[in-house]
């Protein structure tokens, strides 16, 4: 079976996207995807510190457009969007949590679907344990272990090497997606490409 690794984090809103066009592609093609969850503004920090500039200087009709293609595609993935008022938000702890659901090998898109909705559709603050354990008791887990578990030192060290390995594979930023180990896709738009390929 083919395998699809998905670096992910669901601070960004073409992140989300992705993440239902990746699902709506598997349902048709058959491969594995493998989760990785990531933390983008280390990304952004490290080796893409063009994303910050051109939030301070944005050029209007670039803007204007942007928020069209995304209105665009959020109908076609029957997303809907309220832009949240914390924006940019820290979502260290949420994808730290993506590794409980990962270890358990259960919920892992049901995990990562409530956290975008909270985020991207209700405006919740996704960096809030309160939040974060409202989600997980949703998904019959314990939220106790939950956040017992995003606390740990290994926890911790598993997304800041996610992250780096993105960095180290030459990737800058989410969604990036890898076919066959080395087959290289950005965006939410790449999805027909990875269509294609498979």
């Amino acid at each position: 079976m083919k395998k699809i690794e998905f670096y992910l984090d669901c601070s960004s809103p073409w992140t989300y996207l992705s993440f239902r066009g990746i699902l709506d592609l598997r349902n048709r093609k058959n491969f594995e995807i493998i989760w990785k969850p990531i933390l983008v503004g280390g990304i952004f920090n490290s080796t893409n510190p063009s994303v910050y500039e051109s939030r301070k200087n944005p050029i209007k009709e670039k803007l204007e457009y942007s928020q069209k293609d995304m209105s665009d595609w959020a109908e076609l993935r029957n997303i809907k969007f309220n832009w949240p008022k914390i924006f940019p938000i820290n979502s260290v702890k949420s994808m730290r949590g993506t590794f409980f659901f990962i270890d358990k090998q259960i919920k892992i898109e049901d995990y990562l679907e409530a956290v975008f909705k909270a985020y991207w559709t209700d405006g919740k603050d996704i960096s809030n344990e309160g939040c974060l354990s409202s989600i997980v008791a949703s998904l019959s887990e314990s939220p106790e272990d939950f956040l017992e578990f995003i606390e740990k030192p290994e926890t911790k060290s598993r997304l800041i090497d996610s992250t780096q390995e993105l960095m180290d594979r030459n990737g800058f930023g989410s969604p990036t997606f890898f076919l066959d180990g080395t087959d290289m896709f950005f965006g939410n738009d790449r999805i027909q490409l990875i269509e294609n390929r498979l």
